[in-house]
């Protein structure tokens, strides 16, 4: 199993021009094939990110992402 821990992981999915449903297709396709699918940070497309560097994207989804593993709703840290 991969380390959910490493902050060298910096796998992001960014999707642009689809619509909901078919980005939450998307999204479950890609965990089903990932050995880790936690550690995969995903993004949609808005007016204002799509302006952005990607390295600035990148950088602001998986600052997201971790904080969101480390504060999911509901309270519990993942892996407890």
């Amino acid at each position: 199993m991969a380390d959910t821990e490493n902050s060298d992981d910096q796998r992001m999915v960014f999707l642009h021009g689809f619509n909901q449903d078919q980005a939450v297709r998307i999204m479950r396709a890609v965990k089903q094939v990932s050995d880790d699918p936690s550690g995969i940070a995903f993004s949609m497309s808005t007016p204002n990110n799509v302006e952005w560097t990607v390295k600035d994207l990148i950088s602001e989804v998986r600052e997201e992402h971790e904080y969101m593993r480390k504060n999911p709703p509901g309270g519990q840290e993942k892996g407890q």
